[in-house]
């Protein structure tokens, strides 16, 4: 029986959704939203998919 990593795809998008608001905004201030908006998504996406663990009753 092997362990599965932590891995949750609602993570991910979730991640992708508010790293993308948060950097936006931010990179609004800087002069350019939409540079920082891809960054946001992808560093976000990437965290969040690797940490949350997802549900509680996995098998």
């Amino acid at each position: 029986m092997t362990r599965k990593p932590h891995r949750n795809g609602r993570g991910f998008f979730l991640g992708a959704m508010l790293g993308a608001g948060r950097r936006f905004l931010l990179g609004r201030g800087a002069g350019n939203p939409v540079l920082g908006a891809l960054l946001g998504a992808v560093v976000g996406s990437a965290i969040l998919y690797r940490i949350n663990p997802g549900p509680w009753k996995r098998d």
